[in-house]
């Protein structure tokens, strides 16, 4: 039973290509309460994937996707709408899901869904991000936070963590060292928005009505 002034315990929905470790941060947060959701689905568009057995052995619902199955986008984003509709879902979160949203699908949920990119945005939308930050000589890389719209890699960023590129670093050390920031800076922007005080408001992030600016929460030493 809720509290009065407690928001009520969000629905979401899990979109995942892969490894989940970001998933996993997810789950974690949740089973110990710092985020008040609920992980209603698990959806992959690739089968056996690691990220598909975290959510398994969390209780958490399942479900592939198959590209093969749906060669139209539209016919494909029409079907994974329509599973996270059946769940209910109040937030679609993007944890490494490694497929393009048609413009129909991503503004069916405007202002729910959220994904986390490896890259200092507008810097490096796409892929390949850490190689592409060394071949341009960059001292510092990584990782953003946004909502979702059409626009590939270009919504209203939330919140932006940092990194530094050391001179011996390669692209995999660089992702490693983004990836150990992605996994607390993500919980925390699902909590937010659990929380009710992130929307999306004018193509801008707000977060306890107040409009962030073009990189998001400008404080590096962001708490709860």
């Amino acid at each position: 039973m809720s509290l009065p002034n407690q928001p009520q315990t969000k629905r979401v929905g899990v979109l995942i290509s892969g490894f989940g470790s970001n998933l996993q941060a997810l789950i974690d947060a949740c089973n110990h309460d710092y985020i008040n959701a609920e992980i209603a689905v698990v959806v992959s568009n690739k089968a056996r994937v690691t990220g598909l057995a975290r959510a398994a052995e969390a209780g958490i619902d399942t479900a592939v996707i198959s590209a093969k199955d749906y060669p139209e986008r539209s016919d494909y984003d029409r079907a994974l709408a329509s599973l996270l509709d059946d769940y209910s879902v109040d937030l679609v979160v993007l944890a490494g899901f490694m497929r393009i949203l048609t413009a129909d699908f991503v503004n069916a949920y405007s202002g729910r869904m959220l994904n986390i990119h490896p890259s200092l945005l507008p810097k490096y939308p796409g892929l390949n991000t850490h190689q592409r930050a060394l071949d341009n000589g960059d001292t510092q890389s990584g990782c953003s936070i946004h909502f979702v719209t059409a626009e590939l890699d270009g919504g209203p960023i939330i919140l932006q963590t940092k990194v530094p590129i050391f001179a011996d670093d390669d692209a995999q050390l660089i992702a490693q060292r983004v990836n150990s920031q992605e996994l607390t800076s993500y919980p925390l922007v699902v909590k937010w928005f659990c929380d009710d005080r992130l929307v999306m408001r004018d193509n801008k992030a707000w977060l306890d009505n107040q409009p962030l600016g073009p990189c998001g929460y400008a404080n590096d030493d962001a708490d709860e």
